[in-house]
């Protein structure tokens, strides 16, 4: 076996780890596959004979390419965050698991929607240091000199990240049943003009953001508390039809059965506390959309 040869079966070995590592980096399969790519193009060059721990000096590989990918994204980034929304977690699924909205549910409990929404709100140092040490076990010394800080500026921004992800994750009695039971709910009396109802399934401090395209439509940017994001429903988004999105409990406007616009929920304490409206086609091409049965 030569040495580009083994340098492959190396790096296919390690692709799942890799891949996941990327996916919750970027939040994006496709960007995550791209930094695949692009990892693979540095190990081809690079010389690997003093290299002792090459699972180690992969991910190591892998999140740097993510980190530059983190900074342009950040530096050119002027939409709004629906447009980013992630998408379907595929890590170590077959196809035929990925087509079955029950195990989509699954798959979004380890690696949720609302987690990479909050995941995408933090710094890329911040989600380098949060990723690699706390989902992937990699100490502090080693995530350092990834991104030119001191393990202890590492340990903090780690722990900082995890504080902000703390505060806006949902609480430990919530899971992908229990958010589907809750926009079900919602739906039912946005169908029924239940604005009482709506209401009280809402945070009080409830934001629905809407992407460039909703807005190009005439949607708002924002709105902003549940009395206002209850009377929306009630009054103008009553059709929209139950649907899976990533897995989770959501809403679509599908004339025609196609998708044209997407709601996706994030779901704590039994209250929703953000919904994204998304409606650009590129997006929505992107999202694992299942229309439900009424």
């Amino acid at each position: 076996m030569d040495q580009a040869d083994w340098l492959a079966e190396r790096f296919e070995a390690q692709r799942p780890r890799l891949r996941g590592v990327a996916y919750r980096m970027l939040g994006s399969g496709a960007e995550a596959d791209d930094a695949l790519q692009e990892a693979w193009l540095r190990l081809s060059r690079s010389d690997t004979s003093g290299v002792q721990n090459m699972g180690g000096w992969l991910t190591t590989i892998v999140a740097r390419v993510c980190l530059d990918l983190l900074r342009s994204r950040k530096a050119r980034r002027e939409q709004p965050l629906g447009d980013y929304l992630p998408d379907p977690v595929r890590d170590g699924c077959s196809a035929a698991e990925a087509a079955d909205p029950e195990q989509q549910a699954l798959l979004a409990d380890s690696v949720g929607l609302a987690l990479l929404v909050v995941l995408d709100a933090l710094t890329p140092a911040e989600r380098l240091a949060f990723v690699l040490h706390d989902m992937f076990d990699v100490p502090f010394d080693q995530i350092a000199p990834i991104i030119d800080r001191s393990p202890a500026a590492a340990r903090q921004l780690a722990s900082r990240a995890r504080r902000r992800v703390r505060e806006a994750s949902p609480g430990p009695g919530t899971d992908p049943a229990r958010q589907r039971e809750v926009v079900t709910a919602f739906l039912a009396a946005s169908r029924g003009g239940d604005f009482a109802a709506l209401v009280a399934l809402l945070d009080p401090d409830v934001a629905l953001r809407s992407d460039l395209e909703a807005v190009r439509l005439g949607a708002p940017e924002e709105i902003l508390g549940a009395a206002a994001v209850a009377d929306l429903f009630a009054n103008y988004a009553s059709g929209a039809l139950p649907a899976l999105i990533n897995g989770l409990a959501g809403a679509v406007w599908a004339p025609g059965g196609r998708p044209r616009v997407a709601f996706v929920f994030t779901v704590a304490d039994g209250t929703i506390t953000a919904i994204h409206r998304v409606a650009i086609p590129e997006r929505l091409a992107e999202l694992n959309v299942v229309i439900l049965d009424r």
